[in-house]
């Protein structure tokens, strides 16, 4: 029997069948023998073959192909990698210029992260209705930089009810991964594309002390959206990894340096130090923002200090 992975609570997945019912699974135990250096060897969103046992429940006994997948640094002492979600069309990064604030190296890792595996990111700025004039200048200036590398955008106030008919539209019969950092908004806005759940339970308050979203969901989950297609509900995530990427590939997944690594010198050139760096040449005349190009040095880090085992 063939099924769609919609939950992951660790122990067990939720997996939606194709004649309808959906059957709590475990793995059978063969999975952690085929060198699968990933937390969660299967993931939201995977397609599955499953095994059903007398008392109801089932094994998965096969995961098909990924069409692509997300992935970020296990939460553990393992320096593993953990499998977010698989077979995404598009992947909405929820963020908020304060209460809390999102940093760039966090936006720019991920949309490094969904460029390595082809997936589209949009971003939605949250909370726009508390921005003061230099917040706002500065979502503006965010915008700017974006939209100019060629992610959309979109600004909105979940509380407000700003700009939500257009993320509906953009959600509309697609495979649709939510991310942020946590207290940007994600469960908030599950709550008013899909009411009827009514998650409270998983919206939590600001902490005061440090301005940092407190993490609420643990495991992803897969809801479907009344206008077609599914919303992928993430953990609250505090950074990513560099899994999969040799040094050398880092630049392809900053679009603008590598649109600009063409006309380096070298073309081994790490875009650091080198002469005739035409990468270089672009920050310091502001044709690449300095912020990028942190985020870029940033994830070069990643790989010379090995902080995280390669993912298979």
């Amino acid at each position: 029997m063939r099924g769609l992975v919609v939950k992951n609570t660790g122990s067990w997945y939720l997996v939606k069948t194709d004649e309808g019912p959906v059957i709590e699974c475990k793995i059978k135990g063969n999975f952690r023998l085929k060198g699968i250096r990933s937390t969660n060897p299967v993931a939201v969103g995977d397609w599955v073959r499953i095994i059903l046992n007398p008392e109801g429940t089932a094994m998965i006994s096969e995961i098909e192909d990924r069409r692509n997948y997300i992935i970020r640094k296990a939460s553990n002492l393992s320096k593993q990698s953990h499998i977010i979600a698989a077979n995404i069309d598009q992947a909405f990064l929820l963020i908020t210029v304060s209460h809390p604030e999102t940093n760039t190296i966090f936006i720019d890792r991920f949309l490094a992260t969904a460029e390595a595996y082809r997936v589209p990111v949009s971003l939605l700025i949250n909370k726009i209705d508390l921005y003061n004039e230099d917040e706002t200048n500065y979502m503006n200036a965010l915008i700017h930089l974006y939209t100019t590398i060629g992610y959309h955008c979109y600004p909105m106030s979940i509380k407000a009810g700003e700009g939500i008919d257009m993320v509906k539209k953009q959600l509309k019969g697609k495979v649709t991964l939510l991310s942020g950092n946590s207290g940007v908004g994600k469960s908030s806005l599950i709550n008013l594309l899909l009411p009827e759940l009514n998650i409270k339970a998983k919206t939590a308050e600001i902490s005061t002390a440090h301005l940092k979203g407190m993490h609420t969901t643990t495991f992803s989950e897969m809801y479907v959206l009344p206008e077609g297609g599914y919303l992928i509900d993430t953990p609250g995530i505090k950074g990513f990894g560099t899994f999969d990427m040799g040094i050398e590939e880092i630049s392809h997944y900053f679009p603008e340096i590598f649109h600009t690594s063409v006309n380096c010198k070298y073309s081994n050139c790490t875009h650091t130090h080198e002469p005739g760096c035409a990468v270089l040449e672009a920050v310091e005349q502001h044709r690449i923002s300095q912020s990028r190009y942190a985020s870029y040095l940033s994830m070069l880090e990643d790989k010379d200090e090995k902080k995280y085992r390669e993912a298979y």
